[in-house]
């Protein structure tokens, strides 16, 4: 099996999404962020990078390889959407600033390729707690998600964010393709209030997670009785 399938080679200068995360498990909130950062970013893909060993939370319920297989699940039919397993395969803790320096060599993205990492407004908020966070902006640049009608301001993020993030702010998503990385752009995505957690509590009382998550995905994790309370 290899390890990713890239976007069409002719796409390679566009910006290229990246949306990371734990995928405990993968539902249409993300699927959704992902298809409407795709569009209002005008980026030629999203690239997903499942984590395996997430550094800052508590250990996922079901293994690296089983959140893999559900995003790729979850993903598939969808063709600007592609897996990335290195991190997954990985032995280190995962950690997104050393993802996009990976991701930054030559073989893969390369340097001048923009890249435009996708989060929701509540993770930008407490950006300034990641591993080397201030060595993202070199990387990246960084799309938020968020609701109609509340954009992101510089004046509403921690002090050491909105040093960092005032002279980086833009409203154009255009200007991504200019360069590489460092600029901030945020954008309005339909709201699902559905989270993972909800999803794994309702599983684990019994209680139907469908219209939450796609029936692929569903199926594979009744078969395999993921969530479920012993």
């Amino acid at each position: 099996m290899p390890e990713v399938s890239d976007v069409p080679q002719e796409a390679d200068r566009r910006p290229l999404g990246i949306f990371g995360g734990t995928f405990d498990p993968v539902h249409f909130a993300h699927l959704r962020l992902a298809e409407e950062a795709a569009d209002a970013l005008g980026l030629a893909g999203v690239r997903w990078i499942p984590a395996g060993r997430p550094a800052l939370r508590e250990a996922p319920r079901v293994s690296a390889g089983q959140r893999l297989e559900m995003v790729r699940l979850a993903i598939a039919g969808n063709p600007r959407f592609v897996l990335d397993e290195a991190e997954v395969r990985a032995a280190q803790p995962s950690y997104t600033v050393p993802t996009l320096e990976r991701l930054r060599q030559p073989a893969l993205c390369g340097a001048q390729r923009p890249l435009v990492l996708l989060v929701g407004a509540d993770a930008f908020a407490g950006m300034s707690s990641w591993h080397r966070w201030e060595n993202l902006f070199t990387l990246a640049h960084i799309a938020v998600a968020h609701r109609p009608g509340f954009p992101v301001l510089a004046d509403s993020l921690p002090p050491p964010l909105a040093t960092a993030c005032r002279d980086r702010l833009c409203a154009d998503p255009s200007s991504l393709a200019e360069a590489p990385a460092g600029r901030i752009v945020s954008f309005a995505m339909t709201q699902l209030d559905i989270s993972a957690t909800k999803i794994r509590a309702l599983l684990s009382n019994g209680i139907s997670a469908q219209y939450l998550l796609p029936d692929a995905l569903l199926d594979y994790i009744r078969t395999h009785h993921f969530y479920a309370e012993n």
